[in-house]
């Protein structure tokens, strides 16, 4: 076992800020040869997922699970500030317990200062504490717990009378260890005393090596000479320590309970000894943190604890027989809980079932870690992926209670408040094998290769016609992907491939479609995870054509769409005058789903997990696309108070629907643009109706994708000016064209990539193509005559792309003479960001893309099931990026917009005007609430949300902390 020695510890330690500190921590610990150099780096990214402060002053910096290779030993080494160190969430350090942890030996350790954190004055005595001894002295002396649990009891005991009773308890206890033989000979020299309810009590203090309860009651209840006996409490006493049992024994008889015992089990009677109240409701759950209830976990059970609206308390089933608060932190990692063992929760009162059920999802959940069932460590090793992920999903699929919040990502905003329609993929009936087909269906290869032809040709008259009706430009855009993969050459051959093997054309299709998803989904890019799921939904349209199979039909009234994934196939079919929200099991922020129910202006919740799957058709949902939330069959209080804010919403959207053609100002008068973002220019005029002082960002590759071939200068100019006529004089700022090996074009083919996403794209793939570029620049110029044209360069890295770019606008402009013409960059890769001084000298503007800045500062796939929530542009790292880039613009005289999601979130804007950006592109129904929300706020009050938020050390922080205001 893992213990503190005075060698562990370096006294009188100076730091002038936490990450100071911290490197201190990760200095001493590679000193000791715990760790290699780089842990430090871990250390700084530990903190940066939440604070490791633990309480009195002690903090306990230890690195994430990937470091794990970079620890040679466990071990553990405290530094002592005698002057304290501010830590990053305001709390004042004079310990850092550092931590290099291999195993789970150091938990011990941990386990043991939970006792220190109880001590009002121990903060003070750490500070002061002038040698090693006496610092670990201090934390390693762990104080003496009196015993109760199951270990302790007797019970069913056949006993004549109550002395038999006490030695039969006096003698468990001596089995437990607790004491020795003259323990024993003392109780049986004892009158056991009187307590009332039919219950005894014997103590002694001699012999006794831990202090403890001990009860034992008979087979039944009997009758002494002094009085019915129904059972002998045993008290090893040791100064003060039983005391604590005692009051518990003492609150037991208060309550009347005591002859309940006589006939109760273990598990009644240390729920009765606990401090468990009789009329509390109950609910277990099983750890499955692989290193139990150490600190981290440990703050998310408080977290969710606090949450409720009653208090709520837990105990230790396999552990001692005491039942803490849920919601302190000392408490609970006090409880020594390692994975496996049962923590068993309780509450009473109005809405203890609903507290109940959210704590033991909080369990089940992982408590922010990646946790397994124990039932599923014995899996085969050869279970397919699909096997797998069908038992998770099974273990984790239960009901949703009534009056449950059901986490997830905040995908789009807004608020609904609606019955469910569950739309559950269809079900493909089809046979393997060719011959087994209906008999006009049968016939070799070549009759099945007809039959895909014939419905490969139907998906695509389907598809256009979609395209044609599409309501949002995004839609439009990526149901023209659609149509596209429908043309792939690699699909199809893999499909005749199967038909000459025998297939039926359903099932060698769906074989091509499967196989070349799942080859997209492993190499773990956000983009081509997406790519796939588009692949399975255009693999679909075309089983569905040859199977005969139609998509349930959604319900003629207002409902909020529930299903596992959507795709554009789906959407296109909505009625989204009906559709009142949407809540997907799968999906991140920038999944098609999200982007979709976004340029659609439908509330969305998505990433919430095979359980909302559970719920039935008509079950009654609100759903939050702000807190990325829904509540579950929700109580009359809670949906009325829902229904309030809901007519409060609608009003605000009125308000701001009738001022959207004012122009973007803060409530004393600071002009802040408000453009829209667009994918296609057929929706200029939908922008302008809505309020939209231009465009701020323009998707030009919808062009590209919409065409077999590079579409050429005069479809071009034809496309351009379509949306320079729409916006009459309103600027336009035109990306130029962003593809790669992440969203490649059919007809200009990249080389396979390890990770596109960061490789040949964007700017750096248009300079490997001039000639396609300048054809581009070209009719941009032309399409905008004398009307304002903003040109903006993507995936810019430094000054020396942006140059060979720019050089190519200067030469096309000195021949055609564009009336109003600046060029600039987006600012998503943190390097442009870094280097925006040197940018801002030569460049006319900047749009910060938020969306991949965040991605790339962050190293968080924006798509990732897991991590997408964390992947937020209000992480302290990137708003700083975002400050320095303002900041450089303007030295220079250069404006600057935000042209990602960020842009359009209500707790953002007052950051990003605080910031000093000058322009806010967003979606189109976005516009209107952005106004809004620029006319709700002061400079004054931009500049404390941005100054507030500065100051936080995390994403989830500054969230906090701008409601908090």
């Amino acid at each position: 076992m893992l213990t503190l020695q005075p060698q562990d510890a370096a006294l009188d330690c100076h730091a002038d800020s936490w990450q100071e500190a911290l490197d201190q921590a990760a200095a001493s610990l590679h000193e000791a040869g715990l760790v290699e150099a780089g842990y430090r780096d871990a250390l700084h990214a530990r903190e940066a997922q939440g604070s490791t402060f633990l309480g009195s002053g002690i903090a306990i910096p230890h690195g994430t699970p990937e470091s794990r290779g970079q620890i040679h030993r466990t071990g553990v080494r405290l530094l002592q500030f005698p002057a304290g160190v501010t830590w990053h969430d305001g709390n004042r350090v004079f310990l850092l317990v550092a931590i290099a942890a291999a195993s789970d030996e150091h938990l011990d350790v941990l386990r043991h200062l939970t006792h220190v954190l109880d001590d009002e004055g121990v903060a003070d005595r750490i500070a002061n504490a002038d040698s090693a001894e006496a610092m670990v002295a201090l934390l390693a002396k762990s104080p003496v717990k009196a015993r109760l649990d199951a270990g302790t009891l007797c019970l069913g005991f056949p006993a004549r009378d109550r002395f038999e009773l006490a030695l039969a308890a006096a003698a468990r206890l001596r089995q437990a260890e607790c004491v020795d033989a003259s323990f024993v000979a003392a109780i049986t020299e004892q009158e056991p005393v009187a307590l009332g309810q039919g219950l005894w009590l014997v103590s002694a203090s001699l012999g006794v090596s831990q202090p403890a309860l001990g009860l034992a009651t008979p087979e039944r209840s009997f009758s002494g000479p002094k009085g019915v006996v129904n059972g002998v409490f045993c008290v090893a006493a040791q100064g003060d320590v039983h005391r604590t049992l005692l009051e518990r024994l003492a609150d037991l008889l208060d309550s009347g309970e005591g002859e309940a015992l006589i006939d109760a089990d273990a598990d009644h009677v240390l729920a009765r000894l606990s401090g468990e109240s009789n009329h509390a409701e109950t609910a277990r759950a099983t750890l499955l943190n692989a290193h139990g209830l150490h600190a981290r976990p440990a703050k998310l059970l408080v977290q969710a604890a606090r949450e409720q609206s009653l208090p709520v308390r837990v105990r230790l089933m396999e552990g001692a027989a005491e039942t803490v608060s849920a919601a302190s932190l000392t408490k609970v990692i006090g409880l020594g809980a390692r994975r496996g063992q049962t923590l068993i929760f309780s509450a009473e009162g109005e809405g203890a079932q609903a507290a109940l059920a959210a704590m033991v999802a909080a369990v089940k959940s992982g408590l922010g870690e990646s946790v397994r069932p124990l039932a599923d460590a014995g899996l085969a090793d050869h279970a397919s992926r699909d096997e797998t992920v069908a038992r998770t999903a099974e273990a984790v699929q239960e009901p949703i209670a009534d009056d449950t919040a059901l986490p997830a990502t905040a995908a789009s905003p807004g608020l609904a408040i609606a019955p469910v329609f569950v739309m559950r993929a269809p079900s493909f009936d089809y046979p393997e094998r060719a011959r087994d087909l209906a008999s006009e269906q049968q016939g070799g290869a070549e009759r099945q290769r007809e039959r895909l032809g014939a419905s490969l040709s139907e998906a695509r008259d389907q598809l256009r016609a979609l395209i044609g009706t599409a309501k949002g430009g995004d839609v439009a855009e990526i149901l023209s992907m659609h149509a596209e993969m429908l043309d792939d050459p690699e699909l199809h051959e893999a499909a005749f491939e199967g038909m000459r093997d025998g297939l039926s054309a359903e099932a060698a299709w769906w074989q091509a479609i499967d196989t070349a998803a799942r080859a997209q989904e492993v190499l773990a890019d956000r983009l081509l995870a997406e790519r796939a799921a588009d692949l399975r939904d255009v693999g679909r349209r075309v089983l569905g054509v040859l199977c005969g199979v139609k998509m349930p039909t959604p319900p003629p009234r207002p409902y909020i769409l529930v299903t596992d994934d959507i795709g554009p196939s789906d959407v296109a079919r909505l009625d989204t005058a009906q559709v009142r929200g949407l809540l997907t099991a799968r999906g991140g922020a920038t999944s098609h789903s999200a982007i979709l129910a976004r340029a659609l202006g439908i509330p969305a919740v998505v990433g919430a997990g095979p359980r909302a799957l559970t719920l039935a058709n008509d079950d009654e949902l609100i759903l939050d696309g702000d807190l990325g939330r829904v509540i579950v069959r929700p109580s009359a209080e809670r949906r009325d108070r829902a229904e309030l804010r809901l007519k409060e919403l609608e009003r605000l959207r009125r308000e701001a629907h009738g001022a959207r053609f004012e122009e973007g100002r803060t409530a004393d008068g600071k002009r802040i643009e408000v453009a829209a973002n667009l994918g296609n220019t057929a929706h200029a005029a939908d922008a302008v109706e809505q309020g939209a002082e231009g465009v701020g960002l323009l998707r030009t590759e919808f062009l590209f994708m919409a065409h077999p071939e590079a579409p050429d200068l005069e479809t071009q100019i034809g496309e351009y000016r379509r949306a320079f006529d729409a916006l009459d004089g309103r600027p336009l700022v035109a990306r130029t064209l962003d593809v790669g090996g992440d969203k490649p074009l059919p007809y200009w083919p990249v080389a396979a990539e390890d990770n596109p996403f960061l490789g040949l794209r964007g700017i750096r793939l248009a300079l490997t193509r001039p000639e396609v570029l300048e054809t581009q620049l070209r009719a941009l110029l032309t399409a905008a005559g004398d009307r304002p044209l903003r040109i903006m360069f993507p995936m810019v890295k430094d000054v020396d792309e942006y140059r060979q770019a720019r050089a190519i606008v200067d030469r096309l402009q000195a021949e055609i003479g564009a009336g109003d013409i600046q060029v600039g960059v987006m600012i998503e890769i943190p390097s442009a960001a870094l280097l925006a001084p040197s940018l801002a000298a030569e460049v006319d503007f900047f749009s910060i893309g938020t969306n991949d800045l965040t991605q790339y500062t962050l190293a968080i796939d924006r798509g990732h099931p897991e991590l997408s929530s964390q992947a937020d542009g209000l992480h302290p790292a990137v708003l700083r990026l975002i400050q320095m880039t303002v900041e450089a613009a303007h030295a220079e005289g250069k404006w600057v917009g935000v042209c990602g999601e960020l842009g359009s979130d209500a707790a953002a804007v007052p950051v990003l005007v605080g910031l000093g950006v000058d322009e806010l592109s967003v979606s189109v129904r976005q516009v209107p609430m952005v106004k809004a929300r620029l006319r709700g706020i002061t400079q004054a009050t931009a500049r404390l949300h941005t100054e507030t938020a500065l100051a936080q050390a995390t994403s989830q922080a500054v969230r906090d902390a701008l409601e908090a205001l």
